[in-house]
Protein backbone atom coordinates (compact mmCIF):
# COMPACT_ATOMS: atom_id res chain seq x y z
CA UNK A 1 0.00 0.00 0.00
CA UNK A 2 1.32 3.63 -0.45
CA UNK A 3 2.06 6.13 2.28
CA UNK A 4 0.48 8.84 0.74
CA UNK A 5 -2.58 10.67 2.85
CA UNK A 6 -6.25 10.44 1.76
CA UNK A 7 -8.66 12.84 0.56
CA UNK A 8 -10.92 10.44 1.47
CA UNK A 9 -11.93 6.72 2.96
CA UNK A 10 -14.67 5.44 2.65
CA UNK A 11 -15.74 2.58 5.50
CA UNK A 12 -18.16 0.46 6.09
CA UNK A 13 -18.66 -0.97 2.94
CA UNK A 14 -18.87 -4.28 1.07
CA UNK A 15 -16.76 -4.16 -1.48
CA UNK A 16 -17.19 -5.57 -5.51
CA UNK A 17 -13.72 -4.98 -7.09
CA UNK A 18 -14.36 -6.58 -9.92
CA UNK A 19 -11.44 -8.22 -9.88
CA UNK A 20 -11.28 -12.41 -10.08
CA UNK A 21 -12.03 -14.15 -7.24
CA UNK A 22 -12.01 -11.19 -5.07
CA UNK A 23 -15.18 -11.29 -2.51
CA UNK A 24 -15.18 -11.90 0.94
CA UNK A 25 -18.57 -12.27 1.40
CA UNK A 26 -19.72 -8.87 2.58
CA UNK A 27 -17.24 -8.25 5.43
CA UNK A 28 -16.71 -4.55 5.95
CA UNK A 29 -13.69 -3.03 3.98
CA UNK A 30 -12.53 0.66 3.40
CA UNK A 31 -11.77 2.32 -0.08
CA UNK A 32 -8.75 5.03 0.77
CA UNK A 33 -9.02 7.84 -2.01
CA UNK A 34 -6.68 10.63 -3.18
CA UNK A 35 -6.38 12.93 -5.98
CA UNK A 36 -9.22 10.78 -7.61
CA UNK A 37 -7.49 8.24 -7.51
CA UNK A 38 -7.83 4.90 -5.50
CA UNK A 39 -4.76 4.31 -2.69
CA UNK A 40 -5.67 1.27 -1.39
CA UNK A 41 -8.38 -1.17 -0.04
CA UNK A 42 -8.29 -2.96 2.92
CA UNK A 43 -9.69 -3.36 6.71
CA UNK A 44 -10.63 -0.48 8.60
CA UNK A 45 -7.73 -0.48 10.95
CA UNK A 46 -5.24 -1.03 7.85
CA UNK A 47 -6.58 1.53 5.91
CA UNK A 48 -6.92 4.24 8.77
CA UNK A 49 -3.39 3.73 9.81
CA UNK A 50 -1.98 3.36 6.31
CA UNK A 51 -3.49 6.70 4.77
CA UNK A 52 -5.94 8.95 7.23
CA UNK A 53 -4.37 12.30 8.01
CA UNK A 54 -5.37 15.25 9.61
CA UNK A 55 -7.19 16.71 6.83
CA UNK A 56 -8.87 13.16 5.75
CA UNK A 57 -12.90 12.96 4.80
CA UNK A 58 -14.64 9.85 6.60
CA UNK A 59 -17.50 8.50 4.36
CA UNK A 60 -19.62 6.11 6.19
CA UNK A 61 -20.91 3.52 3.98
CA UNK A 62 -23.10 2.06 6.52
CA UNK A 63 -22.98 -1.45 4.61
CA UNK A 64 -24.08 -0.22 1.63
CA UNK A 65 -22.47 -2.56 -1.24
CA UNK A 66 -19.33 -0.18 -3.79
CA UNK A 67 -18.93 -1.16 -6.99
CA UNK A 68 -16.83 0.57 -9.53
CA UNK A 69 -18.75 3.23 -11.50
CA UNK A 70 -20.57 1.64 -14.18
CA UNK A 71 -20.04 2.73 -17.70
CA UNK A 72 -22.64 2.33 -20.72
CA UNK A 73 -20.47 0.73 -22.86
CA UNK A 74 -22.84 2.64 -26.16
CA UNK A 75 -25.23 4.94 -25.96
CA UNK A 76 -25.70 8.45 -28.12
CA UNK A 77 -26.39 11.39 -25.73
CA UNK A 78 -25.23 14.22 -27.92
CA UNK A 79 -27.34 12.99 -31.46
CA UNK A 80 -30.14 11.74 -29.05
CA UNK A 81 -30.84 15.70 -27.71
CA UNK A 82 -32.07 15.73 -31.40
CA UNK A 83 -33.90 12.52 -32.04
CA UNK A 84 -36.07 13.04 -28.47
CA UNK A 85 -37.60 15.80 -29.67
CA UNK A 86 -41.42 15.62 -29.73
CA UNK A 87 -42.95 13.26 -28.84
CA UNK A 88 -42.49 10.01 -27.36
CA UNK A 89 -44.41 6.91 -29.37
CA UNK A 90 -43.09 4.25 -27.22
CA UNK A 91 -45.09 1.48 -26.19
CA UNK A 92 -48.08 2.55 -28.31
CA UNK A 93 -48.60 -0.75 -30.85
CA UNK A 94 -52.40 0.38 -32.03
CA UNK A 95 -52.39 3.17 -34.98
CA UNK A 96 -55.02 4.19 -33.75
CA UNK A 97 -53.71 5.94 -30.91
CA UNK A 98 -50.47 6.68 -32.60
CA UNK A 99 -52.54 8.70 -35.00
CA UNK A 100 -54.22 10.48 -32.11
CA UNK A 101 -51.15 11.36 -30.60
CA UNK A 102 -50.09 12.96 -34.15
CA UNK A 103 -53.34 14.64 -34.24
CA UNK A 104 -52.68 15.99 -31.20
CA UNK A 105 -48.90 17.45 -31.77
CA UNK A 106 -50.15 18.32 -34.85
CA UNK A 107 -52.60 21.07 -33.39
CA UNK A 108 -49.97 22.36 -30.84
CA UNK A 109 -47.69 23.01 -33.21
CA UNK A 110 -49.90 24.80 -35.73
CA UNK A 111 -51.62 26.69 -32.62
CA UNK A 112 -47.89 27.52 -31.01
CA UNK A 113 -45.10 27.56 -33.97
CA UNK A 114 -44.88 29.11 -37.48
CA UNK A 115 -43.26 26.75 -39.65
CA UNK A 116 -42.81 23.98 -37.15
CA UNK A 117 -42.86 20.38 -37.67
CA UNK A 118 -44.36 17.63 -36.02
CA UNK A 119 -41.76 15.11 -34.21
CA UNK A 120 -41.58 12.31 -32.48
CA UNK A 121 -39.43 9.13 -31.98
CA UNK A 122 -39.56 5.84 -30.56
CA UNK A 123 -42.31 4.34 -33.17
CA UNK A 124 -42.84 1.08 -32.96
CA UNK A 125 -43.03 -1.14 -36.48
CA UNK A 126 -45.63 -3.37 -34.06
CA UNK A 127 -48.19 -0.57 -35.23
CA UNK A 128 -48.49 -0.76 -38.53
CA UNK A 129 -49.23 -4.53 -38.82
CA UNK A 130 -51.13 -5.14 -41.54
CA UNK A 131 -50.85 -1.13 -42.94
CA UNK A 132 -48.14 0.03 -45.11
CA UNK A 133 -45.20 2.40 -43.36
CA UNK A 134 -46.21 5.28 -45.88
CA UNK A 135 -47.39 8.59 -45.38
CA UNK A 136 -50.80 7.44 -46.54
CA UNK A 137 -51.42 6.47 -43.16
CA UNK A 138 -50.42 9.26 -41.61
CA UNK A 139 -50.97 12.41 -43.61
CA UNK A 140 -55.29 12.64 -42.43
CA UNK A 141 -53.72 13.43 -38.65
CA UNK A 142 -51.09 15.24 -39.40
CA UNK A 143 -52.77 17.68 -42.59
CA UNK A 144 -50.13 20.69 -43.71
CA UNK A 145 -47.94 20.21 -40.86
CA UNK A 146 -44.42 18.41 -41.91
CA UNK A 147 -43.91 15.61 -39.98
CA UNK A 148 -40.86 13.67 -38.96
CA UNK A 149 -41.20 10.26 -37.00
CA UNK A 150 -38.46 8.05 -36.20
CA UNK A 151 -38.55 4.18 -35.39
CA UNK A 152 -37.63 3.55 -32.49
CA UNK A 153 -33.76 2.10 -33.73
CA UNK A 154 -33.88 5.31 -35.48
CA UNK A 155 -32.60 3.54 -38.41
CA UNK A 156 -35.97 4.38 -40.59
CA UNK A 157 -37.42 7.28 -40.63
CA UNK A 158 -41.68 8.11 -41.49
CA UNK A 159 -42.22 11.40 -43.13
CA UNK A 160 -45.39 13.00 -44.31
CA UNK A 161 -46.55 14.32 -47.47
CA UNK A 162 -45.60 17.99 -46.63
CA UNK A 163 -42.36 16.91 -44.94
CA UNK A 164 -41.24 14.87 -48.22
CA UNK A 165 -41.89 18.63 -50.27
CA UNK A 166 -40.11 20.66 -47.86
CA UNK A 167 -37.71 18.36 -48.29
CA UNK A 168 -37.54 18.19 -51.55
CA UNK A 169 -37.77 13.90 -51.79
CA UNK A 170 -39.17 13.36 -55.00
CA UNK A 171 -38.27 10.34 -56.01
CA UNK A 172 -35.73 7.33 -55.61
CA UNK A 173 -31.98 8.24 -54.89
CA UNK A 174 -28.78 6.29 -55.09
CA UNK A 175 -26.53 6.30 -52.09
CA UNK A 176 -23.12 5.09 -51.53
CA UNK A 177 -24.45 2.77 -48.41
CA UNK A 178 -27.82 0.67 -48.23
CA UNK A 179 -29.89 3.50 -47.59
CA UNK A 180 -33.09 3.69 -49.30
CA UNK A 181 -35.62 6.40 -50.45
CA UNK A 182 -38.98 3.75 -50.94
CA UNK A 183 -40.90 4.35 -53.86
CA UNK A 184 -44.17 3.50 -55.07
CA UNK A 185 -44.88 1.25 -58.21
CA UNK A 186 -44.92 4.53 -60.00
CA UNK A 187 -41.64 5.87 -58.68
CA UNK A 188 -43.24 8.05 -55.94
CA UNK A 189 -41.71 8.40 -52.28
CA UNK A 190 -43.47 6.34 -50.18
CA UNK A 191 -42.44 8.31 -46.94
CA UNK A 192 -40.72 5.38 -45.62
CA UNK A 193 -36.84 6.74 -45.38
CA UNK A 194 -34.52 3.42 -44.26
CA UNK A 195 -31.11 4.18 -42.93
CA UNK A 196 -29.42 8.24 -42.40
CA UNK A 197 -28.39 9.03 -45.78
CA UNK A 198 -32.43 8.66 -46.65
CA UNK A 199 -33.47 10.86 -44.48
CA UNK A 200 -30.37 13.83 -44.58
CA UNK A 201 -32.40 16.13 -46.11
CA UNK A 202 -35.38 16.09 -43.92
CA UNK A 203 -32.24 16.76 -41.20
CA UNK A 204 -31.20 19.84 -43.43
CA UNK A 205 -34.57 22.02 -43.37
CA UNK A 206 -35.94 21.04 -40.30
CA UNK A 207 -36.07 23.56 -36.87
CA UNK A 208 -32.43 22.81 -35.17
CA UNK A 209 -31.94 23.20 -31.41
CA UNK A 210 -29.28 26.28 -30.74
CA UNK A 211 -25.83 25.79 -29.46
CA UNK A 212 -26.93 26.53 -25.94
CA UNK A 213 -29.75 24.30 -26.13
CA UNK A 214 -27.68 21.52 -27.00
CA UNK A 215 -25.06 21.97 -24.81
CA UNK A 216 -27.80 22.26 -21.71
CA UNK A 217 -29.57 19.52 -23.00
CA UNK A 218 -26.68 17.02 -23.45
CA UNK A 219 -24.97 18.19 -19.98
CA UNK A 220 -28.74 17.46 -18.12
CA UNK A 221 -28.40 13.83 -20.19
CA UNK A 222 -25.10 12.84 -19.26
CA UNK A 223 -26.52 14.22 -15.53
CA UNK A 224 -28.76 11.58 -15.50
CA UNK A 225 -26.80 8.98 -15.94
CA UNK A 226 -25.32 9.06 -12.73
CA UNK A 227 -28.47 8.03 -11.20
CA UNK A 228 -28.37 4.72 -11.60
CA UNK A 229 -24.53 4.51 -11.12
CA UNK A 230 -22.98 5.03 -14.32
CA UNK A 231 -20.03 7.25 -14.40
CA UNK A 232 -19.04 6.79 -17.75
CA UNK A 233 -19.65 5.77 -21.29
CA UNK A 234 -18.88 5.74 -25.12
CA UNK A 235 -21.03 7.68 -27.68
CA UNK A 236 -21.11 6.02 -30.71
CA UNK A 237 -22.90 8.98 -32.93
CA UNK A 238 -19.97 11.26 -32.63
CA UNK A 239 -18.28 13.59 -35.40
CA UNK A 240 -16.12 16.35 -34.81
CA UNK A 241 -18.48 18.55 -33.87
CA UNK A 242 -19.03 16.21 -30.99
CA UNK A 243 -16.09 16.49 -30.36
CA UNK A 244 -16.70 20.32 -29.72
CA UNK A 245 -19.05 19.89 -27.85
CA UNK A 246 -17.56 17.71 -25.57
CA UNK A 247 -14.82 20.31 -25.26
CA UNK A 248 -16.79 23.21 -24.10
CA UNK A 249 -19.11 21.18 -21.68
CA UNK A 250 -15.82 19.77 -20.11
CA UNK A 251 -14.38 23.39 -19.90
CA UNK A 252 -17.54 24.83 -18.26
CA UNK A 253 -18.52 24.58 -14.52
CA UNK A 254 -17.27 21.53 -12.58
CA UNK A 255 -16.77 19.49 -16.03
CA UNK A 256 -18.21 17.02 -17.53
CA UNK A 257 -20.74 14.92 -14.94
CA UNK A 258 -19.28 11.11 -16.65
CA UNK A 259 -16.20 10.56 -18.31
CA UNK A 260 -17.02 9.97 -22.00
CA UNK A 261 -14.83 8.37 -24.88
CA UNK A 262 -16.45 9.23 -28.33
CA UNK A 263 -16.21 8.01 -31.54
CA UNK A 264 -16.53 9.25 -34.95
CA UNK A 265 -18.52 8.11 -37.66
CA UNK A 266 -17.21 7.46 -41.38
CA UNK A 267 -20.05 6.77 -43.90
CA UNK A 268 -19.07 5.26 -46.86
CA UNK A 269 -19.49 8.69 -48.61
CA UNK A 270 -16.57 10.34 -46.66
CA UNK A 271 -13.85 11.24 -49.34
CA UNK A 272 -10.16 11.54 -48.56
CA UNK A 273 -10.37 15.13 -47.56
CA UNK A 274 -12.66 14.19 -44.88
CA UNK A 275 -10.75 11.11 -43.89
CA UNK A 276 -7.59 12.91 -43.59
CA UNK A 277 -9.36 15.39 -41.52
CA UNK A 278 -11.39 13.10 -38.61
CA UNK A 279 -7.49 11.57 -38.66
CA UNK A 280 -6.58 14.76 -37.44
CA UNK A 281 -8.87 14.23 -34.47
CA UNK A 282 -7.27 11.33 -33.01
CA UNK A 283 -5.66 12.81 -30.02
CA UNK A 284 -8.37 15.28 -29.07
CA UNK A 285 -9.26 14.85 -25.67
CA UNK A 286 -9.82 16.69 -22.31
CA UNK A 287 -9.81 15.59 -18.09
CA UNK A 288 -12.99 13.91 -18.73
CA UNK A 289 -12.84 12.76 -22.73
CA UNK A 290 -11.11 11.67 -25.80
CA UNK A 291 -11.78 10.80 -29.04
CA UNK A 292 -9.21 8.07 -30.78
CA UNK A 293 -11.85 5.68 -31.65
CA UNK A 294 -14.07 5.26 -35.46
CA UNK A 295 -17.69 3.92 -35.81
CA UNK A 296 -18.22 2.23 -38.99
CA UNK A 297 -21.32 0.27 -40.68
CA UNK A 298 -21.38 -3.09 -41.36
CA UNK A 299 -25.31 -3.41 -41.84
CA UNK A 300 -28.64 -1.54 -41.12
CA UNK A 301 -31.26 -3.24 -38.91
CA UNK A 302 -32.99 -6.55 -39.63
CA UNK A 303 -36.90 -4.96 -39.20
CA UNK A 304 -36.00 -3.23 -42.09
CA UNK A 305 -34.57 -6.03 -44.32
CA UNK A 306 -30.89 -4.40 -43.78
CA UNK A 307 -29.42 -6.18 -41.12
CA UNK A 308 -26.65 -8.57 -43.33
CA UNK A 309 -27.25 -12.05 -43.56
CA UNK A 310 -25.51 -15.36 -44.23
CA UNK A 311 -29.05 -16.53 -45.86
CA UNK A 312 -31.83 -14.07 -46.93
CA UNK A 313 -34.48 -13.13 -44.42
CA UNK A 314 -38.13 -14.21 -44.73
CA UNK A 315 -38.92 -11.44 -47.44
CA UNK A 316 -36.05 -12.38 -49.16
CA UNK A 317 -33.90 -9.55 -48.13
CA UNK A 318 -30.70 -8.95 -46.04
CA UNK A 319 -28.47 -9.73 -48.50
CA UNK A 320 -26.67 -6.49 -49.17
CA UNK A 321 -24.08 -5.06 -46.88
CA UNK A 322 -24.46 -1.55 -45.47
CA UNK A 323 -21.60 -0.04 -48.13
CA UNK A 324 -22.14 -0.60 -51.60
CA UNK A 325 -18.27 -1.79 -52.46
CA UNK A 326 -17.62 -3.96 -49.22
CA UNK A 327 -13.69 -4.04 -50.21
CA UNK A 328 -13.91 -0.20 -49.50
CA UNK A 329 -15.87 -0.87 -45.78
CA UNK A 330 -12.28 -3.34 -45.66
CA UNK A 331 -10.12 -0.45 -46.80
CA UNK A 332 -11.46 1.70 -43.97
CA UNK A 333 -11.31 -0.55 -41.51
CA UNK A 334 -7.39 -1.15 -42.70
CA UNK A 335 -6.56 2.78 -42.85
CA UNK A 336 -7.87 3.72 -39.94
CA UNK A 337 -6.23 1.14 -38.29
CA UNK A 338 -2.80 2.12 -39.60
CA UNK A 339 -3.74 5.44 -38.37
CA UNK A 340 -4.20 4.35 -34.94
CA UNK A 341 -7.23 4.00 -34.31
CA UNK A 342 -9.95 1.58 -32.09
CA UNK A 343 -12.52 0.89 -34.58
CA UNK A 344 -16.24 -0.43 -33.44
CA UNK A 345 -18.34 -1.14 -35.87
CA UNK A 346 -22.30 -1.72 -36.31
CA UNK A 347 -23.22 -5.24 -37.18
CA UNK A 348 -26.55 -6.62 -36.28
CA UNK A 349 -26.86 -9.15 -38.85
CA UNK A 350 -24.88 -12.58 -38.46
CA UNK A 351 -22.73 -12.10 -41.98
CA UNK A 352 -21.96 -8.29 -40.98
CA UNK A 353 -20.65 -9.86 -38.22
CA UNK A 354 -18.52 -12.53 -39.62
CA UNK A 355 -17.42 -10.06 -42.03
CA UNK A 356 -16.11 -7.41 -39.48
CA UNK A 357 -14.20 -10.02 -37.56
CA UNK A 358 -12.79 -10.71 -41.02
CA UNK A 359 -11.96 -7.31 -42.06
CA UNK A 360 -10.18 -6.81 -38.25
CA UNK A 361 -8.32 -10.05 -39.13
CA UNK A 362 -6.89 -8.96 -42.23
CA UNK A 363 -6.10 -5.28 -40.56
CA UNK A 364 -4.52 -7.08 -37.64
CA UNK A 365 -7.30 -6.36 -34.94
CA UNK A 366 -5.61 -3.47 -33.68
CA UNK A 367 -3.75 -0.05 -33.34
CA UNK A 368 -0.26 -0.13 -31.93
CA UNK A 369 -1.12 1.18 -28.55
CA UNK A 370 -4.79 0.75 -28.82
CA UNK A 371 -7.33 -1.79 -27.59
CA UNK A 372 -8.86 -4.47 -29.31
CA UNK A 373 -11.06 -3.29 -32.22
CA UNK A 374 -14.82 -4.20 -30.40
CA UNK A 375 -18.47 -4.70 -32.76
CA UNK A 376 -21.57 -3.55 -31.35
CA UNK A 377 -25.22 -5.39 -31.56
CA UNK A 378 -24.55 -8.34 -32.46
CA UNK A 379 -28.47 -8.95 -32.55
CA UNK A 380 -27.84 -12.13 -34.66
CA UNK A 381 -24.74 -14.59 -33.79
CA UNK A 382 -23.90 -17.37 -36.18
CA UNK A 383 -21.98 -19.84 -33.47
CA UNK A 384 -18.99 -20.29 -35.73
CA UNK A 385 -18.43 -16.34 -35.45
CA UNK A 386 -18.90 -16.65 -31.63
CA UNK A 387 -16.13 -18.92 -31.63
CA UNK A 388 -14.19 -16.24 -34.00
CA UNK A 389 -15.15 -13.62 -31.36
CA UNK A 390 -12.75 -15.58 -28.49
CA UNK A 391 -10.12 -16.58 -30.95
CA UNK A 392 -9.46 -12.99 -31.66
CA UNK A 393 -10.58 -11.01 -28.62
CA UNK A 394 -12.70 -8.78 -30.03
CA UNK A 395 -15.52 -7.39 -27.72
CA UNK A 396 -19.07 -7.96 -28.13
CA UNK A 397 -20.56 -4.68 -27.48
CA UNK A 398 -24.57 -5.60 -27.00
CA UNK A 399 -27.62 -4.08 -25.79
CA UNK A 400 -29.98 -6.73 -24.39
CA UNK A 401 -32.98 -3.92 -23.89
CA UNK A 402 -33.52 -4.32 -27.73
CA UNK A 403 -35.18 -7.46 -26.96
CA UNK A 404 -37.88 -5.40 -25.12
CA UNK A 405 -39.79 -5.06 -28.48
CA UNK A 406 -39.99 -8.78 -29.32
CA UNK A 407 -42.99 -10.84 -29.45
CA UNK A 408 -43.68 -13.75 -27.50
CA UNK A 409 -45.44 -15.81 -30.42
CA UNK A 410 -42.88 -14.22 -33.02
CA UNK A 411 -45.11 -12.12 -34.97
CA UNK A 412 -42.89 -8.59 -34.65
CA UNK A 413 -40.48 -7.45 -37.56
CA UNK A 414 -37.19 -8.67 -36.32
CA UNK A 415 -38.26 -12.45 -35.34
CA UNK A 416 -41.33 -12.76 -38.51
CA UNK A 417 -38.08 -11.41 -40.80
CA UNK A 418 -35.61 -13.86 -39.30
CA UNK A 419 -37.91 -17.26 -39.01
CA UNK A 420 -38.03 -19.09 -35.58
CA UNK A 421 -35.59 -20.83 -36.16
CA UNK A 422 -32.32 -18.04 -36.33
CA UNK A 423 -34.34 -16.13 -34.20
CA UNK A 424 -33.38 -18.20 -31.18
CA UNK A 425 -30.13 -17.26 -31.88
CA UNK A 426 -31.00 -13.76 -30.56
CA UNK A 427 -28.88 -11.47 -28.26
CA UNK A 428 -26.75 -14.74 -27.30
CA UNK A 429 -24.91 -13.11 -24.82
CA UNK A 430 -25.02 -15.94 -22.63
CA UNK A 431 -23.14 -17.98 -25.36
CA UNK A 432 -20.64 -14.76 -26.12
CA UNK A 433 -19.37 -15.14 -22.45
CA UNK A 434 -19.11 -19.37 -22.00
CA UNK A 435 -17.19 -18.89 -25.18
CA UNK A 436 -14.96 -16.56 -23.31
CA UNK A 437 -15.38 -13.87 -25.66
CA UNK A 438 -15.05 -10.29 -23.97
CA UNK A 439 -17.93 -8.81 -23.45
CA UNK A 440 -19.48 -5.00 -22.77
CA UNK A 441 -22.97 -3.98 -22.22
CA UNK A 442 -24.72 -0.58 -22.82
CA UNK A 443 -28.43 0.84 -23.75
CA UNK A 444 -28.09 2.30 -26.80
CA UNK A 445 -30.16 5.63 -25.69
CA UNK A 446 -32.25 6.95 -26.91
CA UNK A 447 -33.29 3.90 -28.05
CA UNK A 448 -33.62 2.24 -24.80
CA UNK A 449 -33.96 3.48 -21.26
CA UNK A 450 -30.78 5.21 -19.94
CA UNK A 451 -31.56 3.88 -16.79
CA UNK A 452 -28.45 0.67 -16.20
CA UNK A 453 -30.32 -0.86 -13.48
CA UNK A 454 -33.15 -1.13 -16.50
CA UNK A 455 -30.28 -2.66 -18.50
CA UNK A 456 -29.09 -5.36 -15.57
CA UNK A 457 -32.50 -6.56 -15.51
CA UNK A 458 -33.13 -7.33 -19.02
CA UNK A 459 -29.39 -9.12 -18.97
CA UNK A 460 -30.63 -11.21 -15.89
CA UNK A 461 -34.24 -12.06 -16.68
CA UNK A 462 -34.74 -11.76 -20.90
CA UNK A 463 -37.87 -10.91 -19.99
CA UNK A 464 -39.87 -7.36 -19.35
CA UNK A 465 -38.46 -6.81 -15.78
CA UNK A 466 -41.20 -6.48 -12.74
CA UNK A 467 -43.62 -8.79 -14.93
CA UNK A 468 -42.82 -12.65 -13.55
CA UNK A 469 -45.61 -14.08 -15.82
CA UNK A 470 -43.84 -12.16 -18.83
CA UNK A 471 -42.08 -13.93 -21.88
CA UNK A 472 -38.86 -15.16 -21.36
CA UNK A 473 -36.53 -15.27 -24.71
CA UNK A 474 -33.96 -17.93 -25.02
CA UNK A 475 -33.99 -18.78 -21.35
CA UNK A 476 -30.02 -20.73 -21.43
CA UNK A 477 -28.56 -16.87 -22.63
CA UNK A 478 -29.53 -15.10 -19.71
CA UNK A 479 -26.32 -13.85 -17.11
CA UNK A 480 -26.23 -14.18 -13.72
CA UNK A 481 -25.96 -10.49 -11.55
CA UNK A 482 -22.41 -10.78 -11.42
CA UNK A 483 -21.91 -11.65 -14.97
CA UNK A 484 -24.26 -8.72 -15.93
CA UNK A 485 -22.47 -6.61 -13.50
CA UNK A 486 -19.09 -7.22 -15.16
CA UNK A 487 -20.43 -6.48 -18.41
CA UNK A 488 -21.36 -2.79 -17.30
CA UNK A 489 -17.97 -2.12 -15.03
CA UNK A 490 -15.19 -4.31 -16.44
CA UNK A 491 -16.29 -5.43 -19.02
CA UNK A 492 -17.10 -1.87 -20.84
CA UNK A 493 -14.09 -0.39 -19.45
CA UNK A 494 -11.53 -2.71 -21.28
CA UNK A 495 -13.81 -2.62 -24.09
CA UNK A 496 -12.41 0.87 -24.39
CA UNK A 497 -8.89 0.23 -23.04
CA UNK A 498 -9.12 1.89 -19.65
CA UNK A 499 -7.63 -0.56 -17.63
CA UNK A 500 -8.01 2.00 -14.44
CA UNK A 501 -11.62 2.01 -14.69
CA UNK A 502 -14.50 -0.87 -14.06
CA UNK A 503 -12.07 -1.88 -11.12
CA UNK A 504 -11.62 -0.87 -7.40
CA UNK A 505 -7.98 -1.71 -6.72
CA UNK A 506 -4.82 0.49 -6.20
CA UNK A 507 -4.18 3.22 -8.95
CA UNK A 508 -7.57 2.90 -10.36
CA UNK A 509 -9.77 6.03 -10.94
CA UNK A 510 -12.25 6.77 -7.61
CA UNK A 511 -15.03 6.15 -9.95
CA UNK A 512 -17.48 4.38 -7.93
CA UNK A 513 -21.38 3.62 -7.45
CA UNK A 514 -22.38 2.97 -3.56
CA UNK A 515 -26.00 0.58 -3.51
CA UNK A 516 -28.47 0.29 -0.65
CA UNK A 517 -27.47 -3.54 -0.91
CA UNK A 518 -25.36 -5.72 -3.01
CA UNK A 519 -26.45 -5.41 -7.04
CA UNK A 520 -24.29 -8.85 -7.23
CA UNK A 521 -26.73 -10.85 -4.96
CA UNK A 522 -30.41 -9.07 -5.94
CA UNK A 523 -33.02 -10.56 -8.50
CA UNK A 524 -33.39 -8.85 -12.31
CA UNK A 525 -36.83 -7.99 -10.67
CA UNK A 526 -35.44 -6.50 -7.55
CA UNK A 527 -32.23 -4.66 -9.03
CA UNK A 528 -34.56 -2.48 -11.01
CA UNK A 529 -35.48 -0.30 -7.83
CA UNK A 530 -32.20 -1.06 -6.34
CA UNK A 531 -31.44 2.54 -5.09
CA UNK A 532 -27.66 4.24 -6.23
CA UNK A 533 -27.22 6.49 -2.62
CA UNK A 534 -24.06 7.89 -3.98
CA UNK A 535 -21.42 8.07 -6.66
CA UNK A 536 -17.73 9.39 -6.80
CA UNK A 537 -16.06 10.93 -9.98
CA UNK A 538 -12.58 10.96 -9.44
CA UNK A 539 -13.33 10.93 -5.70
CA UNK A 540 -15.96 13.69 -6.30
CA UNK A 541 -19.29 12.80 -4.72
CA UNK A 542 -22.69 13.27 -5.67
CA UNK A 543 -25.74 12.64 -3.80
CA UNK A 544 -28.02 13.60 -6.33
CA UNK A 545 -31.58 11.36 -5.64
CA UNK A 546 -32.00 8.26 -7.42
CA UNK A 547 -35.39 8.57 -8.31
CA UNK A 548 -36.69 7.80 -12.19
CA UNK A 549 -32.88 7.74 -14.30
CA UNK A 550 -34.42 7.51 -17.55
CA UNK A 551 -34.04 10.57 -19.85
CA UNK A 552 -36.90 12.13 -21.09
Amino acid sequence: MSTRTADIIIEGARVRTMLPGDFDGGAPRSIAIAGGRILGVGAADAVREAFRGSGTRIDDAAGRTVTPGLIDAHLHPIQGVDIVQGVDLGGLTDLRIVLDRLREEAARVRRDTVGGWVRAWNLDYAAFEGTRIAAATIDEALGDVPALLYFFDVHTALVNTAGLAAAGITGARTFEDTSEVVVDADGRPTGELREESAYADVLAVIPKLSREETLDTARRTLALMRRSGLTGGAIMDGNTGTLDLLEALDATGSGLPVRIVSAVDVKPAADAEERARLMAQRDRGGDRWRGGMIKLYADGVIDSGTGWLYEPDTHGEGTTPFWADHDAFVRAVAEFTAAGFQIATHAIGDRAVGETISAYEAAGLRAAGRPTHRIEHLECLDPRDIARLAATGVTASMQLMHMQWRIPDGSDAWSERLGPDRAKQAWNAGSVLRAGAPLALGSDWPIAELDARVGLAWAMLRRTPGDRDAHVYEPEERLTALEALHGYTRGAALAQGDDDLGVIREGAHADLAVWEEDPALVSGDEILHLPVTTTYLAGVRDDAPTSAARAE
